[in-house]
């Protein structure tokens, strides 16, 4: 399919950089004025969660039949990919997702959310994107590896990889997941301008799988099947920022970028551009913790709300599916526990560190 395209003189490895570009632009372009994020429907003011948690729904019922819409075509295949292995390292997967969520609510929002927030002035964001990957590398490549090693260590064999493999195929797993998901996402009483882009959203995870695993598939030079990401690629970026003459663009950092380019053009279009920065000490250090926490966590659970969740869920894997539960599970019992601080420390004037638990975004 690469050599027909006729591109010429580019690799399917740059050709997937551009397509990643355009890919994260889009995405950073819809996501930044719908505030598409995954901590706002477990853990967001409780008057947003029915919404957020329906935009994001919506987008995984499309990211869901268009994924497996292209599998069943024949264009992609993801046997042999993390999300669908058969040895899950499940000690790994649920660690790593409680990591996760917990940190999310320490820092008002998944690293998605903070990857866009930093392109709009948000300096809290931009200092907790930095944390995170540094010591997502540290978890892959450094310091922290052995914890990672350790953990993933210890694996289980259901005797499947993925739903697909049950009862009912793939086709039966895909409606049971994305026709729910789908039709909570129109009852959550959402604008239909933002419907529309919650679909588009929820289309950029097959785009994305297709391009990479058809369109640019070159059996002479192979490229990684990918889709939009967020804790590896945070990791390559940096890597690539510190040692670019010694490393090659990648997918995901052509992610990174997109999504930094686009929202920050949807910011200055609809005058939302807004330098911020921490309150207090205080403050500072729980993002650092939440930053920290979803480095590693991401890490170990093979993924964010967006690499797990919206991107891993559609291929229907063990791994992915129990992941992203257990980012819900982190950031629902740290919600709790936020929630619980914030009413204990009500009761005293002045108390501005507790109030500072629920800052803005």
């Amino acid at each position: 399919m690469f050599e027909q395209l006729g591109l010429g003189d580019i690799t399917p490895r740059e050709a997937s950089v551009w397509l990643a570009l355009a890919v994260g632009l889009l995405f950073g372009l819809l996501a930044e004025p719908t505030r598409f994020c995954f901590r706002r429907a477990v853990a967001g003011p409780r008057a947003e969660r029915r919404s957020a948690g329906g935009l994001w729904l919506w987008a995984l019922g499309f990211a869901i039949l268009g994924t497996q819409g292209a599998v069943m075509a024949g264009l992609i295949d993801f046997g042999g990919h993390r999300y669908t292995t058969t040895a899950l390292p499940i000690l790994a997967l649920v660690f790593g997702g409680l990591a996760f969520g917990i940190g999310m609510v320490l820092t008002r929002g998944c690293i998605t959310r903070l990857t866009i927030l930093s392109a709009t002035g948000n300096l809290r964001a931009l200092v907790v994107m930095v944390v995170f990957a540094i010591v997502a590398h540290a978890t892959l490549k450094g310091v922290l590896a052995p914890l990672r090693l350790s953990l993933g260590s210890v694996t289980v064999e259901p005797g499947i990889s993925t739903l697909s493999d049950l009862p009912g195929g793939a086709l039966v797993w895909s409606l049971l997941i994305a026709v729910p998901a789908l039709a909570y996402g129109i009852t959550a009483r959402i604008k239909p301008l933002t419907l529309i882009a919650g679909a588009i959203l929820g289309l950029l995870i097959p785009a994305a799988w297709v391009g990479t695993g058809y369109v640019l598939l070159d059996e002479f030079d192979p490229i990684a099947l990918e889709s939009l990401a967020f804790t590896a690629p945070m990791a390559d970026s940096l890597f690539y920022v510190i040692a670019s003459t010694a490393v090659s663009p990648s997918f995901g950092g052509g992610v990174v970028a997109g999504v930094l380019i686009g929202a920050l053009v949807a910011s200055l279009i609809g005058r939302r551009f807004a330098w911020q920065s921490f309150d207090s000490p205080a403050q500072m250090g729980r993002y650092l913790t939440g930053g920290a926490l979803m480095g590693v966590g991401g890490v170990l659970a093979g993924g964010c709300t967006i690499g797990a969740g919206l991107s891993g869920v559609p291929t229907l894997g063990l791994a992915a599916i129990i992941a992203i539960l257990s980012i819900a599970a982190g950031g629902a019992i740290a919600a709790r526990s936020v929630d619980r601080t914030s009413a204990l420390g009500s009761g005293y004037a002045g108390s501005s560190d507790t109030q500072s638990l629920q800052p803005a975004e």
